[in-house]
């Protein structure tokens, strides 16, 4: 089977599936291994970006589907769906940014971080199908946990919570309040040197005087 063959297996798979589609599923369809199924994905993605095309092919955990650009949504969102657009508030986006860096955290627990109640924001979160539900913890009572879905990663452009952008170090102080001073010392300790290492004292006293100068 040539490969171009191969390309158009899996798009037409992927336009009639209309979900993420796993990539095992690929291998069971095409009988070839997962490797092969990657370098081909990549490949075909390589082709939509270069082309002047209106859909683009994302990787969600293990999985691919066919999109439209998102440059292109304000022309598409109106036709195929009247509803108001959705818009997510500040607490909402702190709320799904605490449950994406803390998988299978419960209610409460977002309420201790935030300081005020959660019950809103999960509510509108697992509306937008954003969030899930990852089972109920061993703590008492046995409250449910959450955690973020292949929805979240698709809309903000992940292809796993692995991709998330690294979280800053911080102390916090008596009250639980992050220690600003702290982390402004700590950025200044790790500034490199502009003038190198390997500049004695009487370079760095050169380099003094010609600013006077």
């Amino acid at each position: 089977m040539e490969i171009n063959q191969k390309k158009g297996i899996i798009e037409a798979i992927l336009f009639a599936a209309g979900r993420p589609v796993n990539k095992n599923e690929f291998v069971l369809a095409l009988e070839m291994t997962p490797e092969d199924i990657d370098s081909i994905v990549k490949n075909m993605q390589e082709e939509y970006r270069n082309e002047n095309r209106g859909i683009e092919l994302i990787e969600v955990n293990d999985s691919y589907q066919l999109c439209t650009k998102k440059d292109l949504y304000e022309y598409v969102y109106p036709i195929l769906d009247k509803r108001n657009k959705p818009n997510l508030s500040g607490a909402a986006l702190e709320t799904l940014s605490i449950i994406a860096y803390n998988p299978r955290i419960t209610r409460a627990e977002i309420e201790s971080i935030r300081g005020v109640s959660a019950d809103a924001c999960v509510y509108k979160l697992l509306e937008y199908g954003l969030i899930e539900e990852a089972g109920k913890t061993d703590l008492p009572g046995k409250p449910m946990s959450y955690k973020t879905t292949n929805e979240f990663l698709r809309m903000f452009g992940y292809s796993s919570l692995e991709e998330l952008p690294e979280l800053p170090r911080y102390k916090l102080d008596e009250n639980k309040q992050i220690v600003i001073d702290d982390l402004i010392e700590e950025d200044k300790m790790e500034a490199p040197n502009p003038i190198g290492e390997e500049n004695t004292d009487n370079q760095i006293a050169d380099i003094e005087k010609e600013k006077i100068e």
